[in-house]
């Protein structure tokens, strides 16, 4: 662990082993960083990033050259090939850092890129004068990967994309996929993504370059099975669904995550998924592919029902899982599929051919190993997948995020995992900005290179939390990333309570029962229910149950007001208007959400009418006119890294808050 009171830099993942030694050791005013062409950088771009970084940093104008004619201070060469056999890890580096120059070893390509971004971070840190120190490194996981949403209403651009890329590659992940429903622009499928920004076949090619150039493995990554929302309400493909007479359903968050699984009793829906899987895989350089088949929640319950009877759910699922990594294999590609279902069907496990992978996800923040164990003990590859914790919520929950990584992490090591991938999802329309996920994003990079043996505690935690603070934020106090889980911690009333109240409602003014099942405090009187739930009982239910939790409100905002002043001379300081703007946005909107939650706690009876500062009742229309105003600036933000692609889906539904607000007022 690193010690942050005895010096003020550190090294995002932490090495393994670290010598530091006396002195310091300055960088010349005309220097060189010589690469290897041995390395097999082609474009240089390993010099290149510590020459842009020492101009940046120090305004010093390096040069970059390979041969033995052209000598660097900083030198870049792959082990010679006797070493590299005894030392035997991929990922490894050596780093040298004395008064005779800086020279980075490493195993292969990518340990010499591993090294690199060690010392650049030690560069950003301290400018011109370096610590003298040796660094011997490796990684724990040969697979160290970041999966992002870019199918639940957010398209991210190429240009951020590229942005997140080299931010990757700074904190040593190899692999990175991007997760597509409906948002890429297959042929003959225009009625699927029309309206979506998706993707297109030229943004891949170029971003799969882009990723290879840092070491960056890009794998393809598409529903094949469940998760169809969004294909299975088009006219052309409905028939293709479990429920096709849903398809004219009013648009849902909470439908599409849970409905709408494609019927693999129908002939097509095979043709229809390797129609995707062979269209998709060409357009990348790696032999990997992911089909995804998870959370296939209406399998056997609709069209295929009677073969479900027939030949039960589990074979039904196994069977076309099985055709299509059959298919993939048979073109030289390695399958991958999420692992929920066949976790909970272990029968499954055994059938799985050798050439496929696992990814075992769990989420919860206590999560224990009973999962990565069942599947090593089935003989399974598997990479576990833990998550940055963003999801339905305007600031992450940094807490869970850790919680989670760490204990995945060295579950998987202990059970002989492949990788780990970490996972950013963006359920209920993508309200989370992909950049308040860095810190989780900076704990799965820790982890994956190194899991603690013991990470309980908050020591630890809040000794990382401090390290990301100086790293990744500049922030010499190195306080900002702990302020920004005190602000999380904050949310009471969230972006998924607010959908789940405004789509109680089913357009109709009648109770959405599909919603209402979803909500726990509601499924037991839908059980029992001897007349129809109405929509303002289903509401009354939920406000109440969440009286206790609601009460919070006027403490809270205190609280993350609070935040917002100590945070703010950091960010000044610190030099960031993106990241700003991003947490300013995020913690005004949560303010706003807590004060809606309260405001609806009034409207249903369940606390007498106040507002938040205990004295005066809520001005529900003074509040409508502030989210409003809060959602055009929530929009302008989203551009930054987004395409349009469903923004006005999040839109609609601050809109709908609004009126709603404003309906309580009358």
């Amino acid at each position: 662990m690193t010690n942050e009171n005895t010096r003020e830099w550190a090294i995002i993942p932490e090495p393994n082993s670290m010598t530091v030694g006396e002195g310091a050791v300055s960088l010349p005013y005309a220097g060189r960083v010589n690469e290897s062409i041995a390395n097999g950088d082609g474009d240089y771009l390993l010099a290149r990033q510590l020459v842009a970084d020492i101009r940046s940093v120090t305004g010093l104008d390096w040069d970059y050259a390979t041969g033995c004619m052209w000598p660097g201070f900083i030198s870049l060469h792959i082990a010679d090939s006797g070493a590299a056999e005894e030392d035997g890890i991929p990922g490894a580096y050596t780093l040298t850092i004395d008064t005779d120059g800086i020279a980075i070893t490493g195993y292969d390509f990518e340990g010499v890129r591993n090294g690199v971004q060690t010392l650049r971070q030690l560069i950003r840190q301290n400018g011109a004068v370096l610590p003298v120190l040796q660094i011997e490194d490796a990684p724990a996981y040969q697979i160290r990967g970041y999966y992002l949403d870019a199918t639940r209403g957010r398209v991210p651009t190429l240009a951020w994309l590229k942005q997140w890329a080299d931010k990757l590659c700074l904190y040593k992940y190899n692999q990175l996929q991007l997760y597509i429903e409906h948002t890429f622009a297959f042929d003959g499928m225009s009625e699927t993504w029309r309206g979506s920004s998706p993707l297109t076949p030229a943004d891949i090619l170029e971003f799969d370059q882009y990723c290879a150039s840092l070491g960056i493995e890009l794998v393809p990554s598409v529903s094949t099975f469940g998760h169809q929302y969004v294909a299975m309400r088009t006219q052309e493909l409905r028939e293709l669904g479990e429920f096709p007479e849903d398809a004219d359903r009013p648009f849902s968050f909470i439908e599409r995550m849970r409905h709408h699984t494609l019927n693999v009793a129908d002939d097509r829906a095979f043709a229809f998924s390797t129609q995707l899987v062979d269209s998709y895989l060409q357009l990348f350089r790696t032999k990997r592919f992911n089909i995804c088949a998870d959370e296939t929640f209406d399998l056997g319950k609709g069209k295929s029902k009677q073969e479900a009877q027939r030949v039960g759910v589990a074979t039904l699922y196994a069977t076309y899982v099985g055709k299509l990594c059959e298919h993939l294999s048979q073109q030289g590609h390695e399958p991958m599929f999420w692992g929920d279902i066949a976790i909970e069907m272990p029968e499954i496990l055994e059938t799985l051919p050798n050439n496929v992978t696992l990814l075992n996800w769990q989420y919860e923040p206590k999560a224990t190993d009973e999962k990565i164990q069942l599947v090593a003990k089935a003989g399974a590859k598997q990479i576990v997948c833990p998550a940055v914790w963003g999801w339905n919520a305007l600031l992450p929950r940094v807490d869970d995020a850790w919680n989670n990584i760490a204990r995945i992490a060295r579950y998987g090591r202990d059970c002989g995992a492949e990788g780990m991938l970490v996972t950013d999802w963006g359920d209920f329309g993508h309200i989370n900005d992909p950049r308040m996920a860095v810190p989780g994003m900076i704990f799965g990079a820790q982890y994956a290179w190194n899991p603690a043996g013991d990470s309980a505690g908050d020591t630890v935690e809040n000794d990382l939390l401090a390290r990301i603070s100086r790293v990744e934020y500049d922030d010499c106090s190195a306080r900002f990333v702990a302020l920004l889980r005190n602000a999380s911690a904050q949310a009471v009333f969230t972006w998924r309570e607010l959908v789940e109240y405004l789509e109680l409602d089913d357009g109709a003014g009648n109770c959405n029962t599909d919603v209402a099942q979803t909500i726990p405090c509601l499924t037991e009187r839908l059980a029992n229910q001897e007349n129809a739930l109405t929509l303002r009982e289903a509401r009354d239910r939920m406000m109440r149950n969440m009286a206790t939790i609601i009460e919070r409100v006027p403490q809270a905002n205190r609280k993350l007001q609070q935040c917002m002043v100590e945070i703010a001379p950091i960010m000044a300081h610190i030099g960031k208007p993106g990241i700003t703007a991003a947490v300013r946005i995020a913690m005004e909107g949560q303010l706003l959400l807590n004060r809606a939650g309260f405001a609806l706690a009034e409207a249903h009876g369940v606390r007498e009418a106040h507002d938040v500062d205990d004295r005066q009742p809520s001005d529900y229309r003074a509040l409508a006119r502030e989210l409003e105003c809060w959602c055009e600036a929530y929009a302008k933000e989203w551009t930054v890294t987004s395409q349009p692609s469903e923004l006005h889906r999040i839109q609609e539904a601050v809109w709908k808050a609004a009126d709603e607000l404003r309906h309580i007022s009358k």
